[in-house]
């Protein structure tokens, strides 16, 4: 068992396996003593978040000490069934949060933006004003 143990620990793991895991669908009366029971299962947990806003009720980060522990814990609890919900288990990706930004947000900040100092649309015809590029001619 130890051998296996070391074998498996001496492959590569994917690019997008990491120690922190974003947990979707969980029960919004969750504790984190209840979290800390399941995912303790799997290896030493530095931290867990379970979110208590509106916008982030039913969802939870847990941080583990150790990677391994980690892909042991996503592999095995995805799908895990707790309160009769089915528990989506990723791994957390910085890059991929900042990306679901708002954009429907951020577009309409810009809009107001370019009305207030009077900022106009089109940028092609912008820079024919100012002499920038040529304009295009249909044929």
């Amino acid at each position: 068992m130890a051998m296996a143990s070391r074998a498996s620990r001496s492959t590569k793991l994917p690019p997008e396996v990491n120690r922190m895991l974003y947990i979707k669908n969980l029960p919004y009366k969750i504790t984190t003593d209840e979290m800390y029971d399941i995912f303790g299962k799997f290896g030493a947990v530095r931290q867990i978040r379970v979110g208590n806003t509106p916008d982030t009720r039913g969802t939870a980060f847990v941080v583990y000490e150790d990677i391994f522990d980690a892909k042991a814990a996503c592999e095995h609890l995805s799908g895990f069934n707790v309160s009769n919900r089915y528990l989506v288990v990723l791994y957390y990706q910085a890059t991929k949060a900042w990306k679901r930004m708002d954009t429907e947000k951020a577009r309409e900040k810009l809009e107001n933006i370019k009305e207030k100092y009077g900022i106009g649309g089109d940028i092609e015809k912008e820079k024919e004003k100012m002499g920038l590029i040529t304009p295009r001619r249909n044929n």
